[in-house]
């Protein structure tokens, strides 16, 4: 069961996604937090999975709140669902540590869909995000290639075949099933990747992977 937490300060907002994550029954909201300040409360004091965490908040702004919820002994997955499809609420909220950006419109089949992607360890992103995230990082982080390229000769070579897929999107399961392994080996190989290039998630791998031409 994934126990997920909903940080927004529009009451309606919370109803709303409350009603349609508890429609799978593989999904349990145990907490809602009106911002961002009271979102580190509750999870400080339950086990929280994955959390959908607004950016524009009284007290404490999501940007805040994912970067105190990431510093927790046991941080939950994060994704920033928000009205605003704002080139610096996508960059400041993945650079801050989260692991998805959805807009409040998205489809609800998408939003279970990322719930349960980021609960396994994957990432989802906004197509429109992702396309524009990718064209900032190209241009703020290109005279950094050879670094890039450098992190990556560190790893063993099949954990290069696993970030190539990483960096393609690919799920877990899909990388598990492509490259002939157990999925819980593609998770401790994706850990492992994650250290070495020290970043944050799987979503600044991917970035730092392409970055670097390494790719399928």
């Amino acid at each position: 069961m994934i126990r997920a937490m909903i940080v927004d300060d529009d009451a309606l907002v919370r109803l709303g996604l409350t009603d349609l994550l508890n429609t799978d029954e593989n999904i349990d909201v145990v907490a809602q937090a009106t911002d961002g300040l009271q979102a580190i409360e509750l999870a400080t004091t339950q086990r929280i999975d994955v959390a959908l965490v607004d950016v524009r908040m009284p007290r404490m702004d999501g940007i805040t709140a994912i970067t105190r919820l990431r510093a927790l002994p046991h941080p939950p997955k994060i994704i920033t669902l928000t009205t605003f499809d704002l080139d610096e609420y996508v960059y400041n909220a993945l650079a801050a540590g989260a692991d998805g950006f959805l807009l409040k419109d998205t489809d609800p089949a998408e939003i279970l869909r990322a719930v349960h992607l980021v609960a396994t360890g994957s990432a989802m992103l906004h197509p429109s995000a992702a396309r524009r995230l990718i064209d900032r990082y190209h241009r703020t982080t290109r005279p950094r290639t050879t670094d890039a390229e450098s992190r990556i000769a560190a790893l063993t070579p099949r954990e290069g075949d696993v970030l190539a897929l990483l960096a393609e999107g690919e799920t877990n399961a899909d990388i598990a099933h492509r490259l002939g392994m157990r999925e819980s080996t593609v998770k401790a190989h994706v850990s492992r990747i994650l250290t070495t290039l020290d970043v944050t998630n799987r979503v600044q791998a991917a970035l730092l992977a392409r970055d670097a031409g390494h790719t399928r």
